[in-house]
Formats: C-alpha cells, sequence, structure tokens
C-alpha cells in the first residue's frame, strides 16, 4: 500500500466516522425535542383541564408504573435509550433452593443455609430497595410478566433502582437463614405457589 493510498483510506474512515457521530447526535436532539414537545403539551392540557392532573397524579401517585411495558414502548418509537447496552451473561445463575416453606404475612418464608445466595426468579426491573416494616431489607422486582415480587430479609448485592436484573442473577445474600418472598399484582397479594 502506497502512502497516498494509506492516506486516502485514513481519510475515508475519519469522514465514516464523523458521519455516523453526526446521525448520533441527530437523533439524539430528535428525541430531546420530542420529549420537550410531549411535556409542553401535557402542561398546557394540565392547566385547562384540572380533572386530567387528577387522573395523571393518581397514576403516578397511587397506582404502580409498569416499567416494563414504558421501556418496550420507548424501545419502539424511539429506539434504546442512551446508556442500554448489550445483555452480558452473569457468572451467577442459580434457581431458588431452599429446605423449607411456610405462609408468612402476605407471602411465604423460606428456609435456606446460612449465606445462601438468592437468584431472581424471573427477568425484570427494580423498582424497590429498601426497609418494609416486618419483612426487613427488601428488593422488589417487576418482572416482565407484570408480577412484583419482593425479596426480603436480605443484604442485597450492588443492586440499584431502575437495574435491569436476568433471570437467575445474583438479588442479594439471606440475612439469616430465612429470606420472605411475596407476589404482587395490581396492588393485591397472590398465592406463592403457583411461582415458586
Amino acid at each position: 500500500m502506497s502512502i497516498e493510498e494509506y492516506r486516502n483510506k485514513k481519510k475515508n474512515n475519519e469522514v465514516e466516522i464523523n458521519s455516523k457521530l453526526k446521525r448520533k447526535i441527530k437523533s439524539f436532539i430528535n428525541k430531546v425535542l420530542i420529549s420537550i414537545i410531549i411535556l409542553l403539551i401535557g402542561l398546557i392540557i394540565n392547566k385547562r383541564n384540572p380533572s386530567f392532573s387528577k387522573k395523571i397524579n393518581k397514576k403516578l401517585f397511587e397506582e404502580n408504573i409498569n416499567f416494563i411495558k414504558l421501556k418496550k414502548t420507548y424501545n419502539k418509537y424511539f429506539g434504546k435509550y442512551i446508556g442500554e447496552t448489550k445483555q452480558v451473561e452473569d457468572v451467577f445463575t442459580e434457581k431458588m433452593n431452599y429446605k423449607s416453606k411456610s405462609i408468612y404475612k402476605d407471602g411465604v418464608k423460606l428456609e435456606v443455609e446460612s449465606g445462601y445466595l438468592i437468584p431472581a426468579i424471573e427477568s425484570g426491573i427494580v423498582v424497590y430497595e429498601g426497609e418494609k416494616e416486618g419483612y426487613g431489607y427488601t428488593v422488589i422486582v417487576e418482572q416482565i410478566n407484570g408480577i412484583n415480587v419482593w425479596y426480603s430479609n436480605i443484604n442485597p448485592k450492588d443492586i440499584k433502582m431502575y437495574d435491569y436484573i436476568n433471570k437467575g442473577d445474583l438479588i442479594g445474600e439471606a440475612k439469616d437463614k430465612k429470606i420472605y418472598l411475596l407476589f404482587e399484582q395490581k396492588g393485591k397479594f397472590l398465592d406463592y405457589k403457583k411461582y415458586i
């Protein structure tokens, strides 16, 4: 390859990289502008129609938001959101193992070994992490099937709000030799026997 061919090839590569960057920036700006327009329309409707505002407040603050549907809708119309990367297979992929189970409040108490590592029952998004009275530290995952699973009495492992969890991924470690699981959908607790 001659020096001239090398320079032409390098120049073509730079042009192609700049073109891709410009397309990504243009796409991002379009998404921001569409979001601003939707926000402004919402504010105008809110100002002119107070009952609409009450409906929105009820939906946001009294009902559960289905993040899985929200993500699918966003991806359908806008493509993958910034920061979304390819799924990387985790080393930890297990199924739920326990010695015994018994009813506890609205869910089930599982007796496990000391230091038991808790796997996710199904893929989903973390919608809550923190203390729940009577249950201890809890991580709630909104599964892709629309059911919220409470993993309680645990020490979580590197989990943050809105993280996407794959089936079998590590949720955390049992605090003592018991964990509590609750299955909830639309504000109602479900029978655990269908899910474990």
